[in-house]
């Protein structure tokens, strides 16, 4: 059975009622009633239009869209959600690095254009290109590592909790 006639009578009255009349009398108690049925001795009330509001929505090429959305990043200073040194991980025992430490930073968002990642090895600050990248001439011991974020003027945007892990390497007895 085909249901879209019963659905369109539905809509018909439904569309009827809201501009039905509305009706405002007074009970014999003196209270004052609403309706939009009729009783006996109540008034029409004249209702005023109902408010309304149009939405125009406009289409935008893709370039125009990306130009504006590039033109808010640039006007709204980043902000980062996240830094965290991946590795080497918090307490990680490494074995025979030989030396060279391959450290890895999660950022989210990524790294905005004209900002610079600082890196905090041993207390030693040093500026490093991106986010994966690797430390020479680190041997055994304990160590910590730290990374911050900091824009074009120098201005710390996010640090990162410091990580402390362990170098370890085997020897040979002769």
């Amino acid at each position: 059975m085909d249901k879209r006639p019963i659905f369109l009578l539905a809509g018909i009255f439904a569309a009827g009622s809201l501009a039905a009349d509305a009706y405002r009398w007074v009970d014999s108690d003196g209270v004052v009633h609403y309706s939009d049925r009729p009783e006996p001795g109540a008034e029409v009330i004249e209702l005023p239009e109902a408010n309304t509001t149009t939405v125009r929505r406009y289409e935008q090429s893709a370039n125009r869209a990306s130009d504006s959305a590039d033109a808010e990043s640039a006007a709204a200073p980043a902000r980062y959600e996240s830094l965290t040194v991946t590795a080497p991980a918090a307490e990680e025992t490494l074995w025979n690095i030989e030396g060279v430490l391959n450290v890895q930073l999660a950022l989210t968002p990524g790294l905005q254009p004209g900002h610079q990642v600082r890196v905090y090895f041993d207390g030693t600050p040093r500026l490093v290109s991106g986010t994966s990248f690797q430390i020479e001439e680190v041997y055994r011991g304990v160590h910590n590592i730290q990374a911050e974020v900091i824009d074009e003027t120098g201005k710390l945007m996010i640090r990162s909790q410091p990580n402390r892990f362990y170098v370890q390497q085997n020897t040979v007895n002769f």
